[in-house]
């Protein structure tokens, strides 16, 4: 249901040397390390490339750690010898005093290990010339390749795995895990960039999923799916429960699909976890008023002024229910309403043909904003519920004219109607949509005869072509733009595995440009514009905590083989109409750049079960299925 906007004419603590003596608590046991005296040593490397499109560029800069020992902060240093101007950086914190230009670590890549690197990046803009820069400094070390003597000191014995660190002398208590001389998370450890422990916000751990016992696993879209054939394979995989309309929140039978209400689901996770604490329970809260400005089959039951509805007819209830003490045990995750805040930025009509006046209507009147608000303010109240806000997806925002203003909106619900940033337990993107995890047979920053993969027409000037790259640079901006700096990210990776006989086995060998990118990307959507019920797409990554850096886990949030709108106008009681993307012989609009809509023919209103894309989605599995 996410869309397209036409472009502009492991949370990671890396395991670390350990202070002398540093008591060591993980997973492997507890033991004592000792230290030695010998002198450490630093040096760096830098590999710097610019991608050109004549009135600006985007620096790619990795920065290699050629010594053998980690740093604990470091800054990058270079000049200019143009009048580049810096727009916005990622991975770092960026700042220029003219021609120089000054990087500053994250608090979570701090640490680069011996032999490691950490890649950062820049948009700038330019006229003239755009000479490459002819030196780099690390921490005051010119960056040649060779390592200095630094006077410091190493470790015997100084990483652990799937445990806790202590680096540059952080104290570490109640056996937790202090990073970089931060904060001290009261028990957790460390799993592929994911942490998890107390004095995050509140009682919340760091990362729900890290160390859950379990995830809950909805009966009902279980059972349709060990109904079909071969569906038993994965009818056992943790989905979201999905209320998108009041009644689906109280469960009165109105969707044969879907007649569990909230309470029926949470008293079901209470018993699957069987008296386990940190069980996790996943839902969906989507019922905005004037929801879905942009489209049609994903429209709602409010009006756009039904603001107050909203808040007690809706979040209201949830909220009760979920803050029940039955359920004080399970780590209640939720997604805070798709696709509104991003359709803010880029489908109002000043935005160009793409708007809709609904969009510009939502806008006006603030009743996204103010409802995203409120149901932060009231689910952030209730101890174990952890909020994830959507974030739409690479091909929405990932161009520069929306990557920044969209973070810049989201912060603004976030501190509307009371909430707070603390509110916010981090992002979500991809939710019901088809963007390929990663494209490793397409570089976004490479060349095809001399010509510049973003400028291919499938890329079209977009910063980024997969989820998992999009989401830990839009992490990034949110934290610059005033979010917590231990958010982390969900990527929904339900439907976007692409696999199946159509799958790309390495990059082309083309050298035509377009040629190139058409057989070797992943993603074999007609446009990535295209959202409703997508042919040839199969089911992606499976649920997993902490797969990367800055990544809570891959989700399915939308439950494979539900629909995600009609293929022809159906009656329905439940405010959901017709769009002309989920019809197959749909020839598009600007949104999808007038390319046809990709959908299968045949399908039920959004939410309602799809057998046919279930079996297809099987058959394309990407990881197969067995």
């Amino acid at each position: 249901m996410s869309r397209t906007n036409p472009p502009p004419l492991r949370r990671f603590r890396p395991a670390a040397v350990l202070a002398a003596g540093a008591m060591l608590v993980g997973a492997a046991g507890i033991g004592l390390l000792q230290g030695s005296a010998s002198a450490a040593t630093f040096g760096c490397d830098v590999n710097y490339s610019a991608n050109d499109w004549g009135s600006g560029f985007t620096a790619n800069i990795s920065i290699q750690n050629v010594g053998d020992t980690a740093t604990s902060d470091w800054t990058l240093n270079y000049s200019y010898s143009g009048n580049q101007q810096l727009q916005h950086g990622w991975s770092g914190r960026w700042s220029q005093s003219g021609q120089n230009i000054t990087v500053q670590n994250e608090s979570w890549n701090a640490a680069i290990p011996a032999g490691g690197s950490v890649s950062i990046g820049a948009n700038f803009s330019y006229s003239g010339s755009n000479a490459a820069p002819s030196s780099f400094s690390v921490n005051g070390v010119t960056c040649d390749g060779t390592a200095q003597t630094t006077g410091g000191t190493t470790t015997n014995g100084g990483t652990t795995t799937n445990g806790g660190t202590t680096t540059n002398g952080g104290t570490t208590t109640n056996g937790g895990t202090t990073t970089n001389g931060g904060t001290t998370t009261n028990g957790g450890t460390t799993t592929n960039g994911g942490t998890t422990g107390g004095n995050n916000n509140g009682d919340r751990v760091d990362n729900p999923y890290v160390n859950a016992p379990g995830i809950y696993i909805n009966p009902e879209w279980s059972a349709n799916a060990a109904s079909e054939p071969g569906g038993s394979r994965i009818a056992d995989e943790p989905t979201f429960v999905w209320l998108d309309r009041t009644a689906a929140v109280h469960g009165d039978g109105q969707s044969a699909d879907r007649s569990m209400g909230l309470k029926d689901h949470l008293d079901a996770a209470v018993e699957q976890a069987n008296g386990q604490e940190g069980f996790v329970f996943q839902v969906v809260i989507y019922n905005l008023p004037g929801r879905d400005c942009a489209a049609l089959a994903s429209n709602g039951e409010l009006g756009p002024e039904e603001i107050d509805r909203y808040k007690t007819e809706y979040i209201d209830v949830i909220a009760d229910i979920m803050d029940d003490p039955a359920y004080a045990d399970l780590r209640i995750v939720t997604i805070v309403e798709i696709d509104s805040l991003p359709n803010l930025v880029t489908n109002t009509t000043d935005q160009g043909e793409a708007g809709t006046e609904m969009c510009d209507t939502m806008k006006a009147n603030g009743n996204y904003v103010k409802g995203i608000g409120y149901a932060l303010n009231k689910l952030g109240d209730i101890p174990n519920v952890y909020n994830y806000v959507d974030a739409a997806h690479h091909g929405w925002i990932g161009w520069d004219s929306n990557f920044g203003p969209t973070a810049d909106i989201m912060l603004e619900a976030a501190t509307a109607e009371g909430a707070t940033v603390d509110d916010v337990h981090g992002f979500i993107t991809n939710t019901a949509n088809y963007s390929a995890l990663e494209e490793p047979y397409i570089d976004i920053s490479g060349t095809v005869n001399g010509q510049q993969i973003r400028q291919s027409d499938w890329v079209d000037w977009n910063q980024y072509i997969d989820e998992l790259s999009f989401a830990q640079a839009f992490r990034q901006e949110l934290v610059s733009t005033g979010f917590n700096s231990g958010i982390g990210m969900l990527i929904d990776t339900s439907r976007n595995g692409w696999g199946g006989p159509e799958r790309p086995t390495g990059p082309s060998s083309s050298t035509d440009l377009n040629t190139f990118v058409e057989e070797s990307r992943i993603d074999r959507r007609i446009h990535p514009g295209n959202w409703c019920n997508q042919a040839g797409a199969g089911l992606g990554e499976r649920p997993t905590a902490a797969p990367a850096s800055g990544i809570d886990a891959y989700v399915w949030a939308k439950p494979p083989g539900e629909s995600d709108g009609a293929s022809e106008e159906i009656p329905n009681n439940e405010g959901k109409g017709f769009d002309e993307m989920c019809d197959p012989t749909y020839e598009g609009n600007a949104r999808n750049g007038d390319s046809m809509s990709g959908a299968l023919p045949d399908a039920p209103i959004s939410g309602h079960w799809f057998s046919a894309q279930f079996q297809e989605l099987m058959a394309n599995a990407y990881p197969p299925l067995s």
